[in-house]
């Protein structure tokens, strides 16, 4: 039962000892998301994100950093985004691509250093882009030059010290980091969220409000079918005589997850997703054609039927790049040819590997598809009914982030305790 496995995980020194230190880590990371940046007053900013929706969605990913002028404000977001670029330039630059698919250790270690430097400039970027939005919008005063430059300076070290608690979050081996920080800010905002809901409750909407609470067991009940489920290739291996001992002659099997990406892409999805209405937000008081351009262009992306298409063609976009990226059947297709391993009716080698891609491909489109369905229905059912009492559901996302990080980080304490208790599994 899983109470037995939280004792277990308590039992062993080592895991107990990494269970804490994350624990921590997750203690400091809501005290900074409370520090404000120093010199910015932050009386008219909570109004304003109950008001917007793109910049809401960014506050709850923030852990509600953003509203605070916290001095992480910004997030994982500009890590996040470096990660998008970088990997998409695997596709156009073949050393790059070497980098992170053949050099083994040392080059995923380079890789994820050039992630660090590009997050440098994308969190100045960015970090102007919101003080001098809020200027426009009326929700910050004047910034003279050196209170701007402390406070882009501020926003910057904020976002490389989030990024490296992330790190070693991920380090500890219980978890992905940037995804149990962003799970993180999700559910210290869930007490307030709930509260406000209760405080705005209107009983004519009760039908809407029960049709939320079925939604939310679907979501729910749908993100584990889907993170859960797996295609079973079976393997055999050829026997093979060495010396007096005979090996191989089993037959196992090759198992391929529905969605091997995880909440990857979603979290991929939302970063790109708020991009082009958060600087089309920066550049609408810019007079002429650019102002009325990035107007229409803001307004374009609030709607929210435009916000749930995209949403949804975009998780299942990153479904397929993230696993393009993180699987290679042909790696995987020479490993067990190494090994001795065939499946059955299929021929070693380039043969294998074309059947791996066909089977993930049929695979990969039911579970991007499932999981893009998920994303997007309760903000379809929100517009239809009117309801948005329920901000900590935020269009499902937030709730489909919590079940599969908490799903993945059970896989991995499994998987940790497996390892160091295996006889009594």
């Amino acid at each position: 039962m899983w109470y037995d496995k939280i004792v277990s995980l308590f039992r062993n020194k080592d895991l107990r000892n990494k269970f804490i230190f994350i624990l921590f880590l997750f203690v400091v990371f809501r005290i900074v998301a409370n520090i404000p940046i120093p010199g910015i007053g932050t009386e008219g900013l909570r109004k304003f994100f109950a008001q917007n929706q793109v910049f809401g969605l960014l506050n709850v990913f923030s852990g509600g950093a953003l509203s605070n002028f916290s001095i992480v404000l910004l997030g994982l977001g500009p890590y996040i985004t470096a990660t998008i670029i970088l990997q998409l330039l695997t596709m156009i630059f073949p050393s790059l691509e070497r980098l992170y698919k053949e050099e083994g250790e040392a080059g995923r270690q380079k890789f994820n250093q050039y992630g660090r430097l590009l997050t440098i400039p994308l969190a100045a970027f960015e970090g102007y882009g919101i003080l001098t939005l809020f200027q426009r919008q009326g929700v910050l005063g004047h910034l003279s030059p050196l209170l701007m430059l402390s406070s882009i300076v501020t926003i910057i070290a904020g976002s490389m010290f989030l990024m490296w608690i992330g790190e070693l979050i991920t380090e500890q081996g219980m978890g992905n980091g940037i995804s149990l920080l962003i799970f993180a800010g999700i559910v210290a905002r869930l007490p307030e969220n709930i509260f406000q809901t209760f405080v705005s409750w209107d009983p004519s909407k009760i039908p809407s409000y029960l049709l939320f609470l079925v939604l939310a067991i679907v979501i729910i009940a749908g993100v584990v079918l889907v993170t859960e489920a797996r295609r079973n290739i079976p393997v055999s291996y050829a026997k093979r005589i060495r010396g007096s001992k005979m090996y191989g002659g089993t037959s196992t099997y090759l198992p391929l997850n529905v969605n091997p990406a995880g909440v990857i892409p979603i979290i991929f999805a939302l970063s790109i997703l708020l991009f082009p209405g958060l600087i089309a937000g920066f550049l609408g008081g810019v007079p002429g054609f650019v102002g009325n351009a990035a107007n229409t262009t803001a307004t374009f992306f609030n709607d929210p039927w435009v916000h749930g298409i995209l949403y949804f063609l975009l998780v299942i976009l990153f479904t397929y790049f993230y696993t393009a990226v993180t699987f290679d059947p042909k790696m995987i297709a020479e490993n067990l040819q190494k090994m001795g391993g065939f499946i059955p009716g299929v021929r070693p080698g380039n043969s294998t590997s074309e059947f791996l891609k066909h089977i993930l491909n049929r695979v990969l489109f039911t579970g991007a598809v499932f999981l893009g369905l998920i994303a997007v229905l309760p903000s379809i059912v929100a517009g239809l009914t009117g309801v948005t009492g329920f901000t900590f559901l935020i269009g499902g996302t937030s709730l489909l982030i919590i079940v599969s990080v908490v799903l993945d980080t059970m896989r991995q304490i499994n998987a940790q305790l497996q390892m160091r208790e295996y006889d009594t599994f």
